[in-house]
């Protein structure tokens, strides 16, 4: 099996890789809705948690790993696996939900988020099956992700390497060192997803700092830049589709997002970062997401 290239089904199973069919795209609609429940679950049961950038990163984290990489839930370490690396770790709930959908690890086990001696960790960790980095400070996923790109071109190893970032995070001067490097070594095998929700911690990143015009920033650091809906599946497939048109050249893509995204209450409110809903938000939240 090792020798052949997967992505998966939105039951789990492995399947060659084909990009977006057609006929999956209401499928992966309700597989997105059922993934928000299971972060509102992780977070209310856990009483703590990143619920906002969880919510808002899903479809991004669908296309992936539903339609773009090649991976194996029944071998993590698969040496031509993609790599996907969660720089804003604190998002975790979401990733964690989209792994389990996969078949990394059984469902059930999301409900241990954030509990002693569990193997789903408030910030992701590599001891969780199928999480490639552990995370926890800020602006660190570029660099991790460069050094993996590198090691594909050094070991002759083809594979691809994603990397998701918060806008907030883009505050970090360490992700702008990455950026340069990756520019220098003509990466083509990386590609950065910056879920640009527009709120980090608990107020608007025009507050904290602006970080406009940010396509322009990539652009200036050399790479490709593309800019979707980071709630459309299909252009965000669209999107990685696009890349093979720039092998010397690492690619941005700038996902248009809304923290909280599918609950009206979370939605684009600076309370949700780092604040699991409490019994009422719970059930109104559980009742949009039905």
């Amino acid at each position: 099996m090792a020798s052949t290239r997967y992505n998966n089904d939105v039951d789990g199973n492995p399947t060659k890789k084909k990009g977006l069919p057609e006929n999956l795209t209401s499928e992966l609609t309700d597989v997105c809705r059922e993934l928000r429940r299971d972060v509102i679950e992780m977070t209310y049961r856990a009483n703590s948690g990143h619920p906002g950038g969880s919510l808002s990163e899903i479809e991004i984290l669908v296309a992936l790993y539903f339609c773009v990489m090649s991976h194996d839930p029944t071998n993590p370490k698969w040496k031509n696996r993609d790599r996907f690396i969660l720089s804003k770790g604190h998002a975790s709930p979401g990733l964690y939900a989209v792994l389990s959908k996969c078949g990394y690890f059984p469902h059930s086990e999301l409900f241990t988020y954030r509990q002693f001696e569990s193997r789903i960790q408030g910030h992701a960790h590599p001891m969780t099956p199928g999480v490639e980095m552990n995370s926890g400070s800020l602006g660190q996923g570029i660099s991790f992700g460069v050094g993996s790109a590198l090691s594909s071109r050094i070991t002759g190893i083809p594979f691809s390497v994603y990397v998701l970032v918060g806008d907030g995070e883009c505050d970090e001067g360490q992700i702008w060192e990455a950026a340069m490097s990756a520019s220098h070594y003509k990466l083509g095998n990386l590609t950065v997803v910056i879920d640009r929700n527009r709120i980090q911690n608990d107020r608007f990143t025009s507050e904290a700092m602006e970080i406009e015009p940010l396509d322009e920033k990539w652009k200036a650091f050399g790479w490709n830049v593309i800019t979707v809906d980071g709630h459309d599946i299909q252009s965000i497939v669209k999107a990685v589709e696009e890349i093979s048109g720039s092998p010397n050249q690492p690619t941005a893509i700038i996902a248009n997002t809304v923290k909280g995204k599918g609950v009206s209450f979370m939605e684009n409110n600076p309370d949700f970062h780092g604040r699991a809903p409490n019994d009422v938000e719970y059930k109104n939240a559980l009742r949009e997401l039905d």
